[in-house]
């Protein structure tokens, strides 16, 4: 299927999947809720068997270590980590086997992760996890083939490919570790508030957080922009840490850090940092000559009947 059949179909609802590559580490023993707590800045205590939620591992700045998505099977926590991040949080969290009762094993050899659009659920998975972008599901090694071949191809859903994930998580507003934050990000200007707990106890990193929440807002944050051109501006490949905004004052209104162009809105779109004082949708920003009207996540209305599955 060309490149933009698949986009359009998916746009319009077709089941479709992707192979990210996502790591799975297994955490349980009588003290992982207090390690964990710990360690994270959400509040593992409070998942019931089967809930989940966001979380991130931050450094004692309250700067973004890994954002991770934690599921309770039983006694047992289960943490989805993305390729860039995975080692980092296994290291992480196995360095406090030695203090206690407390179990890491890093089980990503033994499943194979499929993120799976507008699909339905998977047989024989490990676990699966509905996120901001899709429906992420973790198939055992053994059944890795057949669930591809007999479930996902057999019934036609569209094999994405990264060309087309990428426009896909930018249009949704997804940010990407590595490229849209790594540990120079403050854990809350990823507009990811629903990681972070704000009333449960102390954790590495969390005077900093709270004191930025409690203060009403971060200095820059996660947002998007729609610039009125269809033609990706020059100086790409000095990448996009050269995409500094400028405000209609004239001064740094902040930086893109993704760039696409969206078949959907015929303009290119991006994502960036943006100064507090510029944030409000409609904002008139300017990228060299090009302008660009600032837009809160994601492009598009998330919901069930179109495209990405948001829970």
């Amino acid at each position: 299927m060309e490149f933009s059949e698949a986009y359009e179909a998916i746009r319009r609802g077709a089941a479709g999947f992707y192979e990210p590559g996502r790591g799975l580490i297994k955490v349980w023993g009588g003290e992982a809720v207090q390690f964990l707590n710990g360690l994270v800045t959400n509040d593992v205590a409070k998942l019931e068997e089967g809930d989940q939620m966001l979380a991130a591992f931050p450094n004692a700045q309250g700067r973004l270590l890994a954002l991770v998505r934690v599921k309770r099977w039983a006694e047992t926590f289960l943490f989805e980590t993305d390729s860039a991040t995975h080692e980092k949080v296994f290291q992480n969290l196995h360095r406090f086997t030695y203090a206690g009762d407390f179990f890491a094993e890093d089980i990503s050899r033994q499943v194979s992760s499929f993120e799976l659009f507008n699909g339905v659920g998977a047989e024989r998975s490990v676990a699966a996890f509905e996120g901001k972008f899709s429906t992420n599901h973790f198939i055992l090694k053994q059944y890795e083939e057949a669930f591809r071949k007999d479930r996902l191809i057999a019934r036609g859903d569209i094999e994405i490919s990264d060309e087309l994930y990428e426009l896909l998580r930018i249009e949704n507003g997804v940010p990407k570790y590595g490229v849209d934050m790594d540990e120079s990000t403050v854990v809350l200007e990823t507009g990811l508030d629903e990681a972070v707990s704000f009333n449960k106890g102390c954790y590495i990193g969390q005077e900093i957080i709270a004191r930025i929440h409690f203060r009403g807002h971060v200095a820059k944050r996660l947002a998007g922009l729609i610039l009125e051109t269809d033609e990706m501006p020059a100086g790409l490949n000095g990448g996009p840490e050269n995409y500094q905004l400028l405000g209609p004052d004239g001064k740094n209104a902040g930086r893109l850090t993704s760039i696409v162009l969206s078949p959907r809105i015929e303009r290119i779109i991006a994502l960036g940092y943006v100064r507090y004082d510029y944030l409000a949708e409609g904002t008139i920003l300017k990228l060299g000559e090009i302008e660009g009207t600032v837009k809160e996540l994601p492009f598009f209305p998330v919901d069930k009947k179109e495209s990405i599955i948001y829970n």
